[in-house]
């Protein structure tokens, strides 16, 4: 079967099984999850084997290392899917769910309903916990999800594929309510890509590349975020421990995922106190720094950082510092250079909180914690499909309700417009 011949198959099938789907109760739904979850739990050794195969075929082919973390499963990757995937069967269904519903003059009354989108596709590199996390989101909010993930991943891909097929079955659903494209040839994509008749929306993750020619070549509805350039800003009325904290954590915990931060600004009047410190633990994590002439000064030892530094996702253990005036000179940079994807401040002045939080037009914007908190899972979402810097639609991570859009219902008693 040809590239056009097997997509157009496939696209069919996901329409017919969007409406099944979208009919379906709650406790049908609940319950493939939960199948899907225990599955993967009963298939860790078959999903660690397929995991080690794509490793190896990573690192033959030289990927970059923040690839290879994120293609990374393990023993604690496989419980996360599994536990995502229970959390996400936990949360209350918005399908259905009427708001607003009120009494107009006329006597009818009018709300909105929530209702899912119908078919989503998901384009992804790397990261097979995608496909459990994609899995149980679309079939919670209702949708049917056609998966497109890398060649980097398409062992472990097919092998969790297994699992949320088997949960489908078990819980009387249509196995075609999700389905893993099995060839990774980019011509499906292109193929994809053009089907607007039965694809409603296409969320793209990965690389910078991939969000370009995705957004580019779509038909389609895109909802996407192309770099993830986080900040923090430790400003002078911030708690030194904090700072500390705070500031290492955002960079170090792992360095190749979009909410880690990229560049980090400090007011002049706590840099003496908070850089050489600061310096040290990021030198134990050899986390090679950057910084403009003011910050050099105080740790002689960083490389200098250029006007393309400010711009960059590194994802890697590469970060540059730059020391500010105060609150206005933060925000400026940040809305020069960054993605509006998450920014952070560090301080105990509430009034500066609350302009940081409200003058910041990021999809994430955090107080005293660090910029790895912007996650599905940390934000009770249960899991995320992608995180959204657009400010239609959906913004920040997106979960059940962000592959949801709302109809008007309106209720009468054989009432007439005069």
């Amino acid at each position: 079967m040809d590239i056009q011949t097997y997509m157009l198959t496939v696209c069919r099938e996901a329409r017919r099984a969007a409406t099944r789907v979208a009919a379906s109760e709650s406790a049908a739904k609940n319950a493939a999850l939960l199948h899907m979850a225990d599955a993967l739990e009963a298939s860790t050794e078959t999903l660690l084997q397929a995991n080690a195969q794509d490793l190896a075929g990573a690192r033959a082919r030289d990927l970059d290392a923040a690839l290879v973390d994120r293609l990374t499963l393990g023993h604690k990757g496989v419980r996360a899917m599994a536990e995502g995937l229970r959390q996400i069967a936990a949360l209350p269904d918005p399908v259905g769910e009427i708001s607003g519903l009120s009494y107009r003059p006329s006597g009818i009354q009018v709300g909105r309903m929530r209702v899912p989108l119908g078919v989503v596709a998901i384009i992804y590199e790397a990261r097979p916990n995608v496909t459990a996390d994609a899995a149980g989101l679309c079939l919670k909010s209702g949708n049917a999800a056609i998966l497109r993930g890398g060649s980097e991943a398409v062992t472990s891909n097919q092998a969790i594929a297994v699992c949320v097929r088997e949960g489908l079955r078990l819980a009387g659903l249509p196995e075609t309510a999700v389905q893993i494209l099995e060839v990774t040839d980019r011509a499906a994509v292109g193929e994809l890509l053009s089907m607007k008749d039965y694809v409603d929306i296409v969320i793209p993750r990965g690389g910078k590349g991939l969000i370009e020619r995705v957004s580019q070549e779509s038909r389609i509805p895109v909802l996407k975020h192309l770099d993830g350039v986080c900040h923090v800003y430790v400003d002078d009325r911030a708690d030194l421990d904090k700072a500390l904290r705070v500031a290492v954590n955002s960079k170090t915990q792992r360095y190749g995922t979009c909410n880690t931060m990229e560049t980090l600004l400090v007011h002049r009047a706590i840099a003496p106190r908070l850089l050489p410190p600061l310096a040290r633990l990021y030198q134990e994590q050899s986390v090679e720094l950057r910084g403009d002439e003011d910050a050099r000064a105080l740790v002689p030892e960083m490389l200098v950082a250029t006007q393309e530094d400010w711009y960059a996702e590194y994802l890697a253990p590469i970060l540059s510092i730059r020391l500010v005036d105060d609150l206005d000179a933060a925000m400026e940079h940040i809305a020069t250079y960054g993605s509006h994807h998450t920014d952070a401040i560090v301080t105990e002045d509430l009034g500066r909180a609350r302009r940081f939080l409200r003058e910041v037009d990021s999809s994430s914007v955090m107080v005293n914690a660090s910029t790895r908190f912007a996650d599905g899972f940390e934000y009770g979402l249960g899991a995320e499909i992608g995180i959204s810097t657009d400010k239609l639609h959906a913004r920040g991570p997106v979960g059940l309700e962000g592959l949801t859009s709302q109809k008007y219902v309106v209720l009468g008693d054989g009432h007439i417009r005069t």
